[in-house]
């Protein structure tokens, strides 16, 4: 995914919101080609990775991490953690009461849950024309959005019924400029929507294009994400 690599070049503001500390243990959620899980590694943490995708786990072995591929909707863990860590990958995993019971599980008394990922407003204008090509293909909505982007009120009571104490939660812009251009973001994160439309993929990712040009494209002709993030530091209770 060589067109996604902003995803960990972004984190580092969650990281610090982490602040790992030496000795720790640490579980990365959704840990990706491990990036991030180095990083946090090299602060003298143990750290596991898991990730749904076969292949990023590959990827973060590659680079010597202890990385397992596991669904985070079905955690594994019980209380051997001292934190658990989360960089765009939640908004993947939609049954969000599930994550949370497990990393709570996961959990020793008083550790953390530490994340960022897509919050409410996330994508907008890309979801909308999504759901304007899907329909036009006749195809359902999901594959338009298959993503969770929650409000803070609505994941702070998620945290909350999981057995968190939410110490900070904060929802904002963060516009991304797009190197690669809107298409490849489009291939890249919502393939499964285009493939399916076979012969009609390539009028399908030009009618895409053209519905957000006037959103998300300058005078220039540079692409910019409308992203929006949720990012919370909640402890274990």
């Amino acid at each position: 995914m060589r067109d996604a690599g902003f995803v960990a070049t972004l984190g580092a503001g969650v990281v610090e919101w982490l602040d790992p500390r030496s000795g720790e243990r640490i579980l990365d959620l959704g840990c990706g080609d491990g990036t991030l899980t180095a990083e946090i590694a090299a602060r003298g943490c143990s750290v596991v990775g898991v990730d749904g995708s076969e292949d990023m786990v590959a990827a973060a072995r590659g680079r010597g991490l202890d990385a397992r591929v596991m669904d985070g909707q079905a955690l594994v863990f019980e209380a051997e953690f001292d934190a658990v860590f989360s960089n765009a990958a939640l908004h993947w995993m939609p049954d969000a009461r599930k994550v949370a019971e497990g990393a709570r599980a996961a959990l020793r008394p008083g550790g953390r849950f530490v994340a960022e990922f897509g919050g409410f407003g996330n994508c907008a204008a890309i979801v909308t024309a999504l759901t304007a090509v899907a329909r036009q293909e006749g195809l359902p909505d999901e594959l338009a959005k298959p993503w969770y982007f929650p409000t803070a009120a609505a994941h702070t009571g998620v945290l909350e019924a999981a057995g968190f104490h939410v110490e900070r939660m904060v929802l904002f812009p963060r516009p991304t400029p797009l190197d690669a251009g809107m298409r490849a973001w489009l291939e890249v994160f919502r393939a499964p929507l285009f493939d399916v439309c076979g012969a009609r993929r390539q009028a399908a990712l030009d009618t895409a294009e053209a519905l957000l040009a006037p959103a998300l494209r300058d005078e220039a002709g540079n692409w910019t994400a409308d992203y929006v993030r949720l990012r919370f530091d909640a402890r274990a209770v």
